[in-house]
């Protein structure tokens, strides 16, 4: 019998965890049960891959960056890349303000409803509010200063650190690059065993992810809010799943003109990685998994796809910035106000830069909305109102930054002549064949 791929494995866990939260909730204790129970796996399953995204970094750029051979190289790559991440990004967040100026789903939240809504995670909002105050207190080239650790062991213990950590490992690759070949090779030889062995474990991890993936379903299904809540923020979900689906839209377009591929070849290549980006809601979590299937499934050069991913789980939060632009606008529109086309303009400016300053982990990007909140002028209580569907809707988000780093790596690789057959095993050949041949 042949086995089943990954994502429908990850499919039937999410299909079961929902069904077997949704049968716990009918007994008073159900609930408790699957926290207490059930939840803990799920939360085992998103440490274990926390647990090696910080060595599978390093690993993998420090390795990326000493194969690029010299620093002109990189220079370009990096170039490409950022650029690339954020021109998406401004086009994630114009998406975001189009739907919801269109749907306006603040005008369906009347009085009674605003108000149980305040009351019931109003908490949860003073929290956030005081996280994003300690940001917008600091100085203008704090990011700049953050970004340079003082010490890569303290970086390395906290994956909030992962633009530190990926500092640090470029740095080391620059290293690598400047030092002669006979000196740098049993370093190289190091970090390509290192690798391997990281890889590896992601196999071993990626075993359990169906079970995992069941138990995060069911602990989300008890926890969720009640009908009456749940149906007031419809209009909002709404506004931010139909962005969401356009942006993936987006992708398949670009990879299309860019690369020559089909949809069906790109989701079908990281649809895998976008699965557990839904269950995990961290782009960090996910990233070995994308780079596995990025690697070998969609044809990317291990040099480009180790090189663009970590920086793109870190910086390009597609998904979360077209959220927060939806988020900002339904709250004014929530409390009645009408926002002017230069403070929509702001959104667009603040939601971008604040997207590439969101930390990789679940929730971080309600963090950075009191930012854009704040420079909209719009009241933050209203976190408050949209604190009830930040979970399920940080599950969708994430899987279209997800998406967003995997379409972003096939351009660059294409633009670099490295994307080509997934098969491909030694790229060093493949890229020099090529070579010859454009030369001739």
């Amino acid at each position: 019998m042949k086995k089943l791929a990954l994502h429908w494995q990850i499919l039937i866990g999410m299909a079961l965890g929902i069904l077997i939260g949704l049968g716990f909730t009918n007994f008073d204790w159900g609930p408790k049960f699957v926290t207490d129970w059930i939840k803990p796996f799920g939360n085992i399953f998103i440490n274990s891959l926390k647990l090696i995204a910080v060595p599978l970094i390093i690993a993998s750029l420090i390795k990326g960056v000493s194969d690029l051979k010299d620093i002109s190289s990189l220079s370009q790559m990096g170039l490409k890349t950022i650029v690339t991440y954020i021109l998406t990004t401004l086009v994630a967040v114009s998406i975001g303000l189009a739907i919801v100026n269109v749907i306006q789903p603040g005008s369906s939240i009347d009085e009674d409803t605003r108000q149980e809504l305040l009351e019931a995670y109003g908490g949860d909002a003073e929290l956030k509010k005081q996280d994003a105050q300690k940001q917008k207190e600091s100085g203008p080239l704090q990011a700049l200063e953050d970004l340079v650790p003082d010490n890569i062991f303290g970086a390395a213990s906290d994956n909030g650190n992962m633009l530190q950590v990926i500092f640090f490992a470029i740095f080391f690759g620059i290293g690598l690059i400047l030092i002669p070949d006979d000196k740098s090779q049993p370093v190289k030889d190091f970090f390509d065993g290192f690798n391997e062995v990281i890889l590896k474990m992601i196999d071993i991890i990626m075993l359990a992810a169906p079970y995992g993936v069941l138990a995060l379903m069911a602990a989300l299904v008890v926890e969720a809010p009640s009908a009456e809540l749940f149906y007031a923020l419809l209009y909002y979900s709404a506004a931010v799943i139909i962005g969401l689906v356009l942006m993936i839209g987006f992708y398949i377009l670009i990879v299309w003109i860019f690369t020559k591929k089909t949809p069906g070849f790109f989701l079908n290549g990281i649809s895998p990685a976008q699965l557990l980006a839904i269950s995990t809601s961290s782009s960090a979590a996910t990233l070995p998994l994308t780079m596995e299937r990025v690697e070998e499934h969609i044809g990317v050069d291990p040099k480009v796809a180790s090189f663009v991913l970590p920086i793109g789980a870190t910086i390009n939060m597609d998904g979360t910035s077209l959220y927060q632009a939806v988020a900002a606008v339904f709250i004014a529109q929530a409390f009645g106000m009408d926002l002017t086309l230069g403070t929509q303009l702001g959104i667009i400016a603040t939601a971008t830069l604040a997207s590439i300053g969101s930390a990789a982990v679940p929730g971080a990007g309600m963090v950075m909305l009191v930012i854009v909140l704040g420079q909209a002028g719009i009241p933050e209580a209203g976190l408050a109102l949209i604190f009830a569907m930040d979970r399920p809707l940080d599950m969708l988000r994430t899987s279209v930054n997800v998406t967003g780093d995997a379409a972003v790596s096939m351009i660059i690789a294409k633009s670099q002549d490295q994307l080509g057959d997934p098969q491909v095993k030694n790229w060093d050949d493949e890229y020099s064949k090529r070579k010859s041949i454009n030369q001739n």
